[in-house]
């Protein structure tokens, strides 16, 4: 009875250790999150656009993220997906002008389209 009581006790150890190390693991992640909340970087800070882009979106800067989604919101509301192939995309005349003239776009090439009219910052 006594080495039974004995693994029993060395097991309840071995787990509150455990749970230190993950009490400060999540005390180092909300740290973490606070500081990419600060200001915006990579992807989400808004850039200057080319003018093609900008009169697309209505404006002269965006962040990536939000030009890629305005585009599939364009995208949707216009039904220009298709139907038989939903990666595939019909290109409008607007989008021609973003999409270099093309009349069909795959939905992974949008991001790397549109990546040309991103200015770089300096």
């Amino acid at each position: 009875m006594a080495s039974s009581t004995r693994i029993f006790g060395n097991c309840c150890r071995a787990l509150r250790a455990a749970a230190k190390t993950s009490a400060v693991t999540k005390t180092t992640a909300t740290v973490t999150v606070t500081k990419a909340r600060g200001r915006p970087n990579g992807i989400l800070k808004p850039q200057p656009v080319s003018p093609a882009l900008g009169k697309f979106l209505g404006t002269k800067e965006a962040s990536r993220t939000d030009a890629v989604k305005k585009v599939w919101e364009y995208i949707k509301t216009h039904n220009l997906q298709n139907p038989a192939n939903k990666r595939e995309i019909h290109c409008d005349d607007k989008l021609k002008t973003i999409f270099d003239g093309k009349d069909k776009v795959g939905f992974l090439e949008i991001a790397r389209l549109l990546t040309q009219h991103f200015q770089k910052a300096t």
